[in-house]
């Protein structure tokens, strides 16, 4: 838990794998998560490197297990999930997990690809059937037409239909017909090119097919309508086909007789029966192939991926000259060494390689990365800190201290017990629900986001509930557990100075207590503020002094932690020079001015009574006085003896904090500068040297590491120049930030007060225009309008209240943090440690 404070240890560490053991010890290393691998060829291509051809293929597994989950979902067959997590198999089982799996997506290719010409082949069948039965109707409308007209040449020529190419020879006129079938949403425009290219010379009969046929590509529902077209000659006939071809009609053929036209049709419905029994059949082969690939589909996902992620680490490392062994880098905390050093033994067991793996640790100028150990309740606060910065490597971690400041001033922005208790009781059922609910694997990204910040939520709620006893204030409305602390029998006593009577009360609607006739204030109320301020028309005015004080006090309190806290920063890097002139002079600049603020309010609050609250100055006006070193009004006198003399000397000397930290601390800094380069001169006959490496330790280092401690030499005599401009500018640049921060902080802190009126305004608005109705009523019919009414209210008091309100109030706690608390001691500029584990490759890739 100490760790928690701070950053893990980190330390770079050599490893030498040797071949035959470095696939299973690098799995063992993804399963504990605790190493982060570092690129040793970053100059060699990645098709270059040893291991790319075992990646592709772990590619193209993946790739033919990604078909058979899009085949799996397409049916709509759910996933198994048992939370199992396999071993990852040895290199030598990829060649039957690749049998396995070119034998399954072929399997399925195939059934698709017969599947699909047998619908196509349903569908034509289909499509037939409905032209064969609506071309009879059409022929049968004419026929009975023409009988009923009574004329036996209208009768001979519609009932004739010959081939168009036979030449007319005088007889009655002869058609020629087409038949097929057309998107329906093309009717239209079909219909207008047929007469616009044919003039007019062609006759368009249509009618829908009412059930929705299936598209064997797509397998989407279309809707298509019957045609058939009358023409006469070979000219209109290529036209009309061109037409049709044009639009994507489908033509059939079509006999001329009722008697061939019911004889084919026969024909048809019996072979789309046996097609329809091949298609399902075929359809229950699929679906027994998918059911048994989804039992086993996310096990072969893990196993591949594992392996992918292993072919990948391991093209990270370096090969021996000898080719027997493999020499990686890495970053590890200092405290799981030994568990990694297991780790190593329980792979070289695995692989049965006699030869031990070796885990040398390193020493390293560069900048470790930052590792902050967490769980599931710290996780949530922690992710806070880091989304401002991820913070430099060994420097305190916010993180400890924002669990309780976090929610705390949340809270008093946000504090009603009503409200704070609906948070809680939400916040305790995600809490208590945690397995269940993470083990369904919701896709909604709100509610992901929400549970993962369930017990933020949670301390919220709680700290919501006891600032609104603080507030007295439950849904707008105080509650009355102790009694008042005021009186007004007092104002009707003669005998204590009272002049009131019943009269007064009926003719003033405005009355005011006043508590130096005694008895009239009895005494402070137990806990929280009193419930009688709740129907006093003073109230705001009240709350809006109190909470201002209040949001002050917390505001500089939270600063002065927050730069006390940058005193381990400075003591664990060993700065001395950062304590005395940074450290020191930034906390009497603070104290000096907004310290002395905050103790003037304590002072202001238990030195004056009823009888003398009168007389009590404004501490505005005498705040603004002691920086233009005003003593002279009238209208604002001191609070206490020797006032004038305390506050110019403390003015004095938050003045001179200021040139200690702009000039003092930057003169010094190139004084220790100077005197550290002649003391190196004279310790090395005035040669500058590096801090390479021995001779034996030369013959140990491989080729590949000269260019890293080459740059880490750079780095260092870098390092070692100084430049007065940039420190000098950077000083000033600090120096400005820290001491206008300190105004713009503490007033920043004032939204507080603002947030918390706020939100009791919108509070109280809200009982008054809508609960009050359903309360005003007297009548039995009340009952049923309360209902109604209730139910608006605990909408709108979930929607604006709980929502809109906490997320503001939410969002101005997070920036209270990441700037005024956090830029007085954390830096924020390291880089996170991304350790190599299986969990983090393989979390939320399967979707069920």
């Amino acid at each position: 838990m100490g760790q928690l404070f701070r950053s893990e240890e980190m330390t770079l560490a050599q490893l030498f794998l040797q071949s035959e053991a470095a696939y299973c010890c690098v799995s063992e290393l993804g399963e504990i998560g605790m190493v982060q691998f570092r690129d040793l060829n970053p100059d060699v291509n990645v098709f270059q490197r040893k291991f790319v051809n075992e990646v592709r293929r772990c590619e193209e597994m993946d790739r033919k297990l990604r078909f058979v989950e899009k085949e799996i979902k397409k049916a709509e067959i759910p996933i198994v999930d048992t939370g199992e997590n396999p071993e990852v198999p040895f290199p030598r089982d990829m060649i039957d997990l690749e049998a396995s799996f070119e034998k399954l997506e072929n399997e399925l290719k195939e059934i698709n690809t017969n599947q699909e010409a047998l619908k196509k082949n349903f569908l034509e069948l289909t499509e037939l059937k409905h032209i064969l039965r609506r071309t009879q109707q059409f022929f049968d409308e004419v026929i009975h037409r023409c009988e009923q007209m009574e004329d036996p040449s209208l009768l001979e020529e519609s009932s004739t239909l010959i081939d168009p190419s036979e030449p007319h020879r005088g007889g009655p006129l002869r058609l020629g017909f087409v038949a097929g079938v057309i998107g329906r949403e093309r009717i239209p425009t079909f219909e207008r090119m047929l007469w616009r290219v044919c003039r007019g010379n062609v006759f368009l009969r249509q009618a829908d097919i009412e059930d929705p046929l299936e598209d064997p590509a797509t397998g989407d529902q279309v809707h298509k309508s019957v045609f058939i077209i009358f023409f006469q000659g070979d000219q209109l006939k290529n036209r009309v086909k061109k037409i049709c071809e044009g639009f994507r009609a489908t033509l059939y053929p079509c006999p001329e007789t009722p008697q061939e036209r019911k004889e084919m049709l026969a024909g048809v419905n019996s072979r789309i029966e046996d097609l329809q029994m091949v298609l399902n059949q075929t359809e229950d082969h699929r679906q027994r192939v998918l059911q048994a690939a989804a039992k086993t589909v996310r096990v072969w996902f893990i196993k591949v991926r594992k392996m992918k992620a292993i072919y990948h680490t391991l093209n990270l490392c370096n090969i021996d000259v000898t080719q027997k062994c493999l020499i990686a880098e890495v970053w590890c905390p200092v405290s799981d060494l030994d568990s990694i050093q297991f780790a190593l033994r329980r792979g070289t067991e695995r692989s049965g390689s006699t030869v031990p793996s070796i885990l040398n640790r390193m020493q390293s100028k560069q900048t470790p990365p930052t590792y902050n150990k967490t769980n599931k309740f710290t996780s949530g606060f922690q992710n806070i800190v880091d989304a401002y910065g991820m913070g430099t490597y060994r420097e305190i971690n916010p993180a400890p201290y924002t669990i309780i400041t976090f929610p705390f001033l949340f809270a008093v922005m946000f504090g009603d017990m009503g409200h704070g208790a609906l948070m809680t009781c939400a916040a305790l059922y995600l809490v208590l629900r945690e397995s269940r609910l993470m083990a369904q694997k919701s896709e909604n990204e709100m509610f992901n986001m929400v549970f993962a910040g369930r017990y933020i939520i949670l301390l919220m709620g709680i700290f919501s509930v006891y600032t609104g006893i603080i507030y007295n204030d439950c849904f707008s409305k105080s509650l009355n557990v102790f009694g008042s602390g005021w009186s007004v029998r007092p104002m009707f006593d003669s005998q204590v100075g009272g002049n009131w009577t019943f009269q007064t009360l009926e003719d003033n609607p405005v009355l005011q207590l006043d508590p130096a006739i005694d008895g009239v204030f009895k005494g402070p109320y137990p806990i929280g503020i009193d419930p009688i301020w709740n129907i006093a028309i003073n109230k705001l005015t009240f709350l809006n002094s109190f909470k201002m004080k209040m949001s002050i006090i917390l505001g500089v309190i939270h600063m002065l932690f927050g730069v006390s806290l940058s005193l381990f920063n400075h003591l664990y890097f060993k700065k001395p020079l950062n304590i005395y002139l940074g450290f020191i002079p930034e906390v009497i600049f603070m104290s000096s001015l907004f310290g002395y603020l905050v103790i003037l309010i304590f002072y202001k609050w238990v030195s004056f009574t009823a009888h003398t609250s009168k007389d009590a100055p404004s501490l505005l006006i005498a705040f603004i006085n002691m920086f233009l070193f005003n003593y002279n009004d009238p209208t604002n006198k001191p609070l206490y003896r020797g006032q004038k003399g305390l506050q110019i000397f403390l003015v004095l000397l938050a003045v001179a904090c200021v040139p200690c930290m702009l000039v003092v601390k930057t003169l010094v800094l190139r004084r220790q500068y100077l005197w550290q380069k002649r003391l190196g001169t004279q310790n090395f006959g005035g040669t500058r040297v590096g801090n390479g490496p021995t001779e034996d330790q030369a013959e140990i280092i491989q080729h590949d590491q000269l260019s890293q401690h080459s740059e880490e030499e750079t780095e260092a005599h870098e390092e070692e120049e100084f430049n007065f401009a940039d420190v000098a500018v950077h000083q000033a640049i600090h120096t400005i930030e820290y001491c206008l921060g300190c105004i713009s902080n503490t007033a920043s802190y004032l939204r507080l007060w603002a947030l918390s009126l706020a939100h009791a305004q919108l509070s109280e608005v809200l009982w008054s225009m809508v609960m009050h109705v359903g309360l005003s009523s007297r009548s039995f019919g009340g009952f049923f309008l309360l209902t109604i009414v209730f139910s608006f209210f605990g909408v709108l008091t979930v929607a604006i209240l709980l929502i809109m309100e906490g997320l503001s109030a939410f969002l101005h706690a997070l920036r209270l943090h990441w700037v005024e608390f956090q830029n007085k001691f954390y830096s924020g500029q390291g880089f996170k440690f991304l350790p190599f584990t299986f969990e983090s490759i393989l979390d939320g890739r399967f979707e069920e």
